[in-house]
């Protein structure tokens, strides 16, 4: 599977101030890890817009940002509702980390029996861990990430789960 170079960070959802400053929501781990972004990237096309953050901050959970070329309130509301990107060489993560962009469309594996249950088509987050919707022959599945059910996450091979009873009805 091949690897974008770029990823989706978050959404302008709002200007703020007039003077061409954006409000976003975070997609990242942390807002921090989107505030601390020296440049990110609009899709125009096919293509991606680099620009340079001139100022970024932490909000409560938003990110204000402010980034070249946006210099007054039509400008940025022009902007509002489209997606923000980052190139993945600027996000560091660690070493057993991973991108949720790249396990997206993986196999979900039963580490018992190794059979595929089905695939990953979404992550949620609703607070304490990370939701796993995999797509299966019966429809969507919920599955919590967390050690007791997600055992790996290979993002050559796959996701490996150990099923309990009553799990995927």
């Amino acid at each position: 599977m091949s690897k974008s170079q770029y990823l989706e960070c978050g959404k302008i959802i709002n200007t703020h101030g007039v003077r061409g400053g954006l409000k976003l929501e975070s997609w990242c781990d942390t807002p921090q890890d989107l505030a601390s972004l020296k440049r990110v990237y609009l899709k125009e096309g096919k293509e991606y817009a680099c620009h340079r953050v001139k100022r970024a901050s932490v909000f409560k959970q938003f990110v204000l940002l402010e980034i070249d070329g946006v210099n007054d309130i039509d400008t940025a509301n022009a902007l509002r509702g489209r997606i923000v990107y980052a190139d993945r060489n600027d996000i560091s993560i660690d070493e057993d980390g991973f991108f949720i962009a790249d396990i997206i469309g993986l196999p979900a594996i039963d580490v018992e029996s190794g059979k595929e249950i089905g695939k990953l088509a979404d992550v949620f987050n609703l607070g304490a861990s990370d939701l796993y919707e995999i797509d299966t022959a019966d429809g969507k599945k919920l599955i919590p990430a967390v050690e007791e059910f997600i055992k790996e996450v290979d993002t050559e091979r796959g996701i490996f789960v150990k099923l309990i009873e009553g799990m995927l009805d």
